[in-house]
């Protein structure tokens, strides 16, 4: 490089110092100043980072007083530039030496950094143009949002998510049976919203002790970094805001927490919310003249949230009037009348049974033709001959009626692909040490208290012993549950088994003790730990060579994990809630399960052990079925059984009365509930064909490569380091020489990812990388956002076409203003043009791909002269180029409208039609349908184009 005084250069590398002035050379080295930034920066002369800035006679530059200079001539003496032109603001001709060009100058746009020698790497502009076309891609695709989480691909959850997730402000009844999903739907549902740009702010309302587990499970499947609200965080708050709540976009409180302090709630509803979702709804109770206190809560909020999403698994819980009152919450003007809610229900029944008919492909009687006649005044009855038309007129009966809009229900009697139960009982001898221990127990008054704390002790003679015995008598020494539970793990070494405990003192005791007498290998999860120890003890759990045999849980074991790759459950001790056990069980017991799942339950005899064991078998027979009667039942015999427990009974005799209330209120409870079912719901939440065909469309995205490809392009250019670690895994760690300081998404201390869904649902240590992860959205905005890649030099060495011919590929990009529904119909579009010396457009005979494999890498100093002899060529080019542009963006504005014109009008009609026979539609619905297609064609009005990239190309033989 050639240097003089009072040159000006650029930086390469950091070009946001401005304009560099040469002030010393000494040796080898020259000192450059940046007045912009007042930096000085000290390099060696044969390889500083830098770039000569020459501007060429066309150009306008700008003087160090502001004012502007068009270049029409260069002069150079003694290595330094003088610019002759005229001024633009008063048409003066003037000469502007170098050294005077403004300090602040930056090359942003393509064509000032091609000329200025900012040229990057050629698989850069691969890269960059690679990011627009994916992001225009996932934009606009479908599935945006759906295939971004940690779940499996299930159809009845796709299809709700779906349904609702794509909603101007949903609001809905979420309602499946326990262990359906209802959580991941509602996770889904709200990942969709947010990418969407459809909400900003979340609420989630919950019980105290689902706090934490929906903490972990928006972070873990979807991402979604929530902010816990507890009395302790709104004082730390205190001094930063007037209020707390603002000051976070996504949020999680207990609505227990709130109903006890006025003040806070009083806050949280004066912030803003678009999205408020609220769990464990059947706690709402509801009367017309005394509504509870929570009940109300939800209501003003309601009110003032655009969105709602209610979940509950038991919607009639607390009688069908409360179901009612929660509709109520969703929509006021819809169920406003109770009685009018009955007699609407009492009506689904005809229409249940033709929808059935239709499903099943039988041939509909004069009745169920009649029905189907009054309920679609279009009806065209050729469509019965065909499966398709069947399918069309199921779907627009379902569409039409009942409450299918407002209340999503599925059932693990509609639902497929369960596993069966087997229950293993094992009564074992209660020791002596475990007696002496009751009986000392007893003679020292620890029989007082009510029967719920008496019956509590009583089912965990363990802790008994150990209160009197002390820390270093172990339990786990002579209780036969543990040597039984070393049986069953060596007779099942190939096996894995999940234990679950109710406390993590004793999962920890276990895992000592079988660890220590036998070698097992085993993992504990317990609430002691922190999120990342429990991934990892979950990973080495799941891993099929050298991973853990057992996993040692305690009741928190029971929450949100999937282990079905397991199939051996031991219940070391038995749970008081039913709704418990069906959790634990329901651990193993998912959609997915390829194995029966056996259950193992150990219990001491002459113990309530054995007692809670029979009332839960024998009574409700919740080990070898779902129970979904199981709280009620229990709240109803609750005070008869916990005596039995505290009293120590174990005698049948004794026992039988209970059991045969329990078994009987279980009974007519349940066919109550079979009765009650809404068939016509059920077929609606489940989606049919239209979700079996959302999976297929996401699996085939899950096996496309074209994301991994991306992504490990994406880590090299930027500069993150990459170790395969095998069975799927990645680690990704910042590198030394990354072109930014921080990748987005990427922690510090690096991170373990894999592109497989099956590798990341049995493997929660791994981060799952799909197109909607922040790792990716982030990598491509910086990208996009920067100047990463914007030009480029490249040789291509092709005998057929003459030596030093020259092309220049281009790319612009048609945008509008950033609106998230305008991106449904017209994301920012790349526009890609080939043009050869002659201004003729190749681009769309030869592929980017195809043309970018036949070029080679220059260097900037041999690009930097190639531009600088073709410039005037490569104006004229770009003026080309422009204009070719222009007449693909008519084209493209022209589509964008016309679909978007197209599905506004569709859903709008589908909705008034709708409107007309099912009044779950509301007017806000409307109303906003027609906003947005207002705003959406003044949006298209306003598009323009821009110069995002450019490559320029010359011809070589050798």
């Amino acid at each position: 490089m050639s240097f003089a005084l009072g040159q000006r250069w650029i930086s390469d590398t950091e070009t946001d110092l401005g304009l560099g002035t040469v002030v010393a050379m000494e040796g080898r080295m020259v000192t450059l100043l940046f007045p912009a930034s007042g930096e000085n920066r000290i390099y060696a002369k044969e390889e500083a980072p830098v770039t000569r800035v020459q501007f060429h006679p066309g150009d306008v530059i700008t003087s160090h007083e502001e004012w502007t200079l068009k270049v029409e001539s260069v002069e150079e003496t003694q290595g330094l530039l003088t610019y002759l032109g005229t001024r633009e603001d008063n048409g003066e001709p003037v000469a502007l030496k170098e050294v005077f060009l403004s300090h602040f100058l930056k090359f942003n746009k393509p064509q000032d950094r091609l000329f200025a020698g900012q040229i990057d790497r050629l698989t850069r502009f691969a890269l960059r143009y690679q990011a627009l076309t994916h992001q225009h891609a996932r934009r606009r695709s479908p599935t945006r949002g759906l295939a971004g989480g940690r779940v499996s691909l299930i159809p009845h959850q796709l299809h709700i998510a779906h349904e609702v997730g794509h909603r101007h402000a949903p609001r809905v009844l979420l309602a499946d049976e326990v262990g359906l999903g209802k959580t991941i739907e509602a996770g889904m549902i709200i990942h969709q919203q947010l990418l969407s740009g459809r909400a900003q702010r979340v609420l989630i309302l919950v019980p105290e002790s689902l706090q934490h587990q929906w903490l972990v499970e928006m972070l873990r499947r979807f991402n979604l970094h929530f902010a816990l609200f507890d009395e302790e965080r709104c004082m730390e708050l205190a001094g930063e805001a007037q209020n707390p709540f603002e000051t976070e976009q996504l949020v999680i409180c207990s609505l227990d927490w709130l109903r006890k302090k006025r003040a806070r709630f009083d806050e949280l509803h004066e912030a803003p919310w678009d999205l408020l979702v609220v769990d464990e709804a059947h706690h709402l109770e509801w009367s017309e003249s005394a509504p509870s206190r929570a009940y109300q809560m939800v209501e003003a909020l309601a009110d003032e949230t655009p969105g709602v999403l209610l979940l509950t698994a038991t919607p009639d819980q607390l009688g069908h009037q409360s179901h009612f009152a929660r509709l109520r919450l969703l929509d006021p003007e819809r169920f406003y009348d109770y009685d009018a809610f009955l007699a609407e229900e009492q009506a689904y029944g005809l229409i249940a049974s033709v929808a059935q008919q239709l499903l099943d492909g039988s041939e509909l009687d004069a009745a169920g033709l009649q029905t189907l006649r009054d309920c679609l005044d279009d009806l065209d009855s050729t469509a019965l001959h065909s499966a398709e038309g069947r399918e069309q007129l199921l779907h627009a009966l379902l569409d039409r009626h009942g409450t299918g809009r407002v209340l999503f229900r599925n059932t693990r009697a509609a639902i497929q692909g369960f596993p069966d139960r087997h229950l293993n009982l094992y009564p074992l001898p209660l020791p002596d040490q475990y007696k002496t221990a009751i009986k000392v127990m007893g003679m020292m008054g620890g029989n007082s208290g009510d029967a719920d704390t008496r019956a509590r002790r009583y089912l965990y003679p363990e802790k008994i012993f150990q209160q009197f015995e002390g820390d270093a008598a172990s339990w786990a020494q002579f209780d036969p549950r543990v040597d039984w539970l070393l049986s069953l793990l060596k007779s099942s070494r190939h096996d894995k088994v999940l234990v679950i405990c109710s406390e993590a003192v004793t999962a920890l005791t276990l895992e000592n003790a079988l660890r220590l007498r036998e070698g097992i290998r085993g993992a504990v999860f317990h609430e002691g730990m922190s999120l990342l120890e429990r991934d990892k003890a979950a990973a080495y759990f799941a891993q099929e060579e050298a991973g853990a045999q057992v996993m040692f849980c305690s009741e928190i074991g029971s929450e949100g994990r999937n282990f079905q790759f397991a199939r051996h459950l031991v219940l070391f001790d038995l749970p008081l809630n039913p709704d418990l056990l069906e959790q634990r069980i329901g651990r193993l017991d998912r959609i997915g399960q390829l194995n029966i799942v056996e259950i193992h339950v150990p219990f001491l005899q002459e113990t309530a052990q054995q007692t809670l064991q029979q009332w839960y078998h024998l009574g409700l027979n919740a080990f070898e079925e779902t129970c979904p009667t199981g709280r009620v039942v229990f709240e109803s015999v609750r005070d008869e059984l916990f005596t039995l427990l505290a009293e120590n009974v174990t005698d049948e005799a004794q026992l039988l009365p209970l059991l045969e209330r329990t078994r009987h209120a279980h009974e007519a409870l349940k066919a109550k509930l079979e009765q009650g079912r809404d068939r016509l719901l059920e077929i609606h939440s489940g989606g049919g064909a239209a979700a079996r065909l959302l999976v297929e469309q996401l699996a085939e995205e899950d096996d496309d490569t074209a994301l991994t490809s991306f992504a490990l392009q994406l880590f090299d250019d930027i500069g993150i380091q990459q170790d395969d670690r095998g069975e799927n895994a990645i680690v990704l760690t910042p590198g030394d020489h990354m072109l930014v300081p921080v990748f987005p998404g990427l922690p510090d201390d690096g991170m373990t990812i894999t592109f497989d869904r099956n590798t990341a649902l049995s493997r929660d240590d791994l981060t799952f990388i799909t197109w909607d992860h922040p790792l990716i959205r982030g990598g491509i905005d910086l990208v996009l956002g920067s100047e990463i890649g914007a030009t480029a030099v490249a040789l291509l060495k092709n005998k057929a076409l003459p030596a030093g011919a020259m092309m220049l590929e281009v790319v612009f990009v048609a945008e509008s203003a950033s609106h998230p529904q305008l991106y449904r119909f017209l994301p920012p579009t790349p526009i890609r043009l080939l043009l050869d010396k002659g201004g003729n457009n190749l681009g769309s005979k030869v592929s980017f791909t195809a043309f970018d494999r036949q070029l080679s890498p220059v260097n900037r100093h041999l690009g930097s002269k190639l531009v600088s002899s073709s410039q005037a060529v490569i104006h004229g080019l770009l003026g080309q180029a422009e204009a070719q542009a222009s007449a693909q963006l008519a084209g493209i504005v022209a589509e964008a409208r016309q679909r978007m014109q197209h599905t506004l009008a569709s859903e709008l009609a589908r909705l008034e039609a709708l409107r007309a026979v099912n009044p779950s539609v509301r007017d806000s619905e409307l109303v906003h349908l027609r906003e947005l297609k207002a705003e959406l064609e003044h949006l298209l009005d306003q598009t323009q184009l821009r110069l995002d990239a450019i490559r320029f190309v010359v011809v070589a033989h050798q």
